[in-house]
């Protein structure tokens, strides 16, 4: 069976889409293809289905979705044709004590590919190759479809996973960008940078990372003019002002000579927050 999170939930066995078309059963799908090979409790599944309190028709509805679902593969199944009787129905999503199971049967999963990959990614960095950390970690983001999800009318519960799933692209975004920032891409990673920084207004990573690359790039002004984006938009939305290493940032912007541009995989003091 092979999964996938990473935009549009895609479930196939065998090739064949398992994809119900009513939107309670895709979000038990979803919940159980999230979590693949593990069980995932009844009341997990309930709370994600109809939230903290459930109907009392609630267990026996959650039975008729796993049918539902059980009839998807054992179709796909059936269409493999190949006379396989090792996984059936009901070995695929199978009965557990409390809950549920689907066995993917070693199949691919874009969610653990991705996280296979962007840790390799992260490792790679810390031993100091970043051009292959760079690689790796822009492998692990093509994997992405658009938002995890997408097309999922989530509860509770998957939100909050989604929104792990979405920290988890940006974090492996920003080492991407640190990577990239390292070798010296200063004028490349500007239009990226740029739109990032307009898509999260207050994330402080992205905005001194687009700092340092206008900087670089011999654009002091306009990097001076985005740190004053994300202090406005803070003291405006949330009553903040940017953190004390922002500033610091700001303060080297200033500071620095203008043709102040470290080499290529250099150590750099606007390089990181933090």
């Amino acid at each position: 069976m092979d999964i996938g999170i990473l935009g549009a939930l895609d479930v196939r066995e065998n090739g064949v889409p398992i994809i119900p078309t009513a939107p309670k059963p895709r979000q038990v799908l979803a919940v159980l293809a999230l979590h693949a090979d593990r069980a995932v409790t009844v009341g997990t599944l309930t709370e994600e289905l109809w939230g903290r309190q459930p109907p009392r028709s609630a267990r026996p509805t959650l039975q008729t979705y796993i049918m539902h679902l059980r009839d998807l593969i054992a179709a796909a199944l059936a269409a493999a044709g190949d006379g396989t009787v090792a996984r059936t129905a009901k070995t695929v999503l199978r009965t557990v004590p409390g809950g549920y199971l689907l066995d993917s049967g070693e199949g691919a999963s874009d969610v653990r590919e991705f996280e296979r990959i962007a840790g390799t990614g992260y490792r790679t960095r810390e031993a100091g190759d970043q051009r292959e950390a760079a690689r790796l970690l822009r492998a692990a983001l093509d994997l992405w479809r658009g938002p995890a999800l997408a097309d999922i009318s989530a509860g509770e519960y998957l939100h909050a996973r989604i929104r792990g799933l979405e920290e988890s692209r940006l974090c492996a975004l920003d080492q991407r960008i640190e990577a990239d920032l390292r070798l010296g891409r200063h004028r490349e990673l500007i239009p990226e940078l740029t739109v990032l920084a307009a898509r999260h207004p207050t994330h402080e990573s992205l905005c001194g990372q687009l700092m340092l690359a206008l900087h670089r790039s011999g654009r002091r002004s306009d990097a001076l003019d985005a740190y004053q984006r994300l202090r406005t938009t803070l003291v405006r939305d949330q009553g903040l002002e940017p953190s004390a290493a922002l500033g610091r940032i700001r303060q080297s912007v200033l500071a620095a000579p203008a043709d102040d541009t470290p080499a290529p995989g250099t150590a750099d003091p606007l390089a990181r927050i933090g």
